[in-house]
């Protein structure tokens, strides 16, 4: 019924009489416009609570604020962990072509880059160790732990300079190795998870002494956190280090800007007989049940735009642990040239992906874009 139809029907409807009180009259010198109006106001709740009330949902996220209020979590700086690669050349800063905004920095570049992110509110780093002289390289990776090497530097480091910031080492050895591997191998080829869970677990052992808050191994060996732990629970230093198991790594072609910045691009072969296959769901659950049995304190899914029911799984099977995931460098190369090319707006965009990451159940987040959300989340 139109609005003018409801004014005519005001017209022919029968008029008080004559007798009526003081008060019904001057209520009934309302304009016809008005009890139309009143009218019609009573015809649309009418039709709108014959459903279901709770579909009326506008109102809850009309204002910016309430559109906040809306999220299961809110992304918040100390969510934020900020990768950061140190070469064994103390002087070098040198930008990485694929990983816009990110560069290799050496030791004497590393406190006065992070100085003004840490006024901002940056809480945690996780390092990675890129040794430019290939000469260190061997089959073994025995540069991983070397005390002079940049990661074990670069913790002593950091711990003086910053006290309160919280430093993660990422552990593998496919940065150290001639071959690239995230391991020892095998004549073949293939790879040794003997000789690398021995390997892999004794560089964690030298992170943690070194003063490292948490050793998170990201060479998906089988049973590498059983023989982390069991070390650092010989060492007695079990109570003090967070252990981070990287559970759910996939292989795919979303690291290649990292592989450029670390120089660990395998010599030969690929590592999808380790990583984890794309498709591999039920894979993906059995690592995460067996890295938490062997005593993992965080576990984290790799990538995680593409994979956001796996950090789902991940929040379920882990429900009273914090669960990571690391927005990897291909998925960051991405969102920036998406963004150069006009597609979208970059800031927007890097919300919208880091929080279907927080909404699929992650509390934790490696992310390149952290120097930004210092900024951004100032406002």
């Amino acid at each position: 019924m139109s609005f003018s139809t409801l004014v005519n029907d005001l017209n022919y409807r029968p008029r008080p009489n004559s007798n009526t009180t003081a008060t019904t009259n001057r209520t009934d010198t309302r304009s016809q416009v008005s009890r139309a109006r009143s009218y019609a106001s009573t015809a649309a709740t009418s039709v709108s609570i014959s459903g279901d009330i709770s579909s009326q949902l506008h109102g809850g996220y009309s204002h910016p604020l309430a559109r906040t209020w809306q999220a299961e979590r809110q992304l918040t700086k100390s969510m934020l962990i900020y990768p950061l690669f140190i070469t064994d050349n103390p002087d070098e800063m040198t930008s990485i072509p694929s990983l816009p905004n990110q560069c290799r920095m050496g030791l004497n570049k590393l406190v006065p880059f992070l100085t003004p992110l840490v006024e901002k509110g940056l809480k945690s780093v996780i390092l990675f160790g890129v040794p430019l002289d290939p000469t260190v390289k061997d089959a073994l990776g025995t540069a991983a732990d070397d005390p002079q090497g940049p990661v074990i530097a670069g913790i002593r480091l950091l711990r003086r300079a910053f006290p309160q910031l919280f430093i993660s080492c990422d552990v593998c050895l496919c940065e150290y190795t001639t071959h690239g591997h995230c391991g020892i191998l095998h004549e073949d080829g293939s790879l040794n998870n003997t000789l690398s869970v021995d390997r892999v677990s004794d560089v964690a052992m030298a992170y943690a002494e070194a003063g490292a808050h948490c050793v998170a191994p990201s060479d998906m060996n089988d049973g590498r956190i059983r023989a982390i732990k069991l070390k650092l629970i010989e060492a007695g230093i079990a109570h003090r280090v967070l252990l981070m198991s990287y559970s759910a790594k996939f292989s795919g072609c979303l690291y290649g800007p990292f592989r450029d910045a670390a120089g660990s691009c395998p010599s030969f072969g690929d590592r999808k007989c380790y990583q984890l296959p794309p498709g591999g769901r039920g894979l993906a659950r059995r690592a995460m049940h067996r890295d938490i049995a062997e005593g993992a304190d965080i576990i984290m899914v790799k990538p995680a735009t593409q994979y956001l029911d796996i950090i789902s799984d991940a929040k379920e099977i882990g429900k009273d642990m914090p669960v990571a995931a690391y927005h990897v460098s291909g998925e960051y190369a991405m969102i920036h040239a998406a963004a150069q090319a006009g597609v979208f707006d970059l800031k927007t965009m890097a919300f919208e992906a880091t929080e279907g990451i927080l909404r699929a159940g992650a509390t934790i987040i490696v992310s390149y874009f952290t120097p930004q959300f210092l900024d951004w989340l100032e406002t």
